[in-house]
């Protein structure tokens, strides 16, 4: 494999390593709030790929959510960065780029791949939750993504 080719797999891994992290932690604390459990949100995760049986799986299914969590994350970031490959205004307005991807990757998460997964809960979109959502996402996720990668695609 080519150094170009190796430092794009970096880049994708940092960037969907730290928003992964910091999406996750957001959720946990906002999970806590809302005075729920963490494992169980890490189910609820698994629950896209397991359905209602997610959460009969105890610490089993709870590691595979975050490993879901993850993986999604870090897809997340290989988009953004093969987008901002062939656009690249994506890098030179990193941030307003990056806060408007946090914005598509929450449209997209609620109402195009969990609609199509196994999720088994009806999605719903009461104001404080989509104005926590969406903020999350655009401060975790997508602000996160643009940042690293116009910083190492340079």
């Amino acid at each position: 494999m080519s150094s170009k080719g190796w430092k794009s797999y970096q880049i994708i891994l940092l960037a969907g390593l730290v928003a992964g992290v910091l999406d996750i932690t957001a959720a946990a604390i906002t999970t806590l709030l809302r005075g729920g459990k963490p494992l169980r949100m890490l189910q609820s995760i698994a629950s896209g790929l397991l359905g209602l049986d997610s959460y009969n799986g105890g610490l089993k299914t709870s590691a595979l959510g975050l490993l879901l969590h993850f993986i999604i994350a870090t897809g997340w970031a290989a988009v953004f960065y093969l987008a901002s490959s062939k656009l690249e205004f994506l890098l030179r307005q990193a941030i307003v780029s990056g806060l408007l991807y946090g914005i598509a990757v929450y449209c997209l998460m609620n109402l195009v791949v969990l609609p199509l997964s196994a999720f088994p809960h009806k999605i719903s979109f009461p104001l404080s939750s989509l104005v926590i959502g969406v903020t999350v996402l655009m401060l975790c996720v997508g602000l996160p993504i643009s940042l690293i990668v116009r910083r190492y695609s340079s």
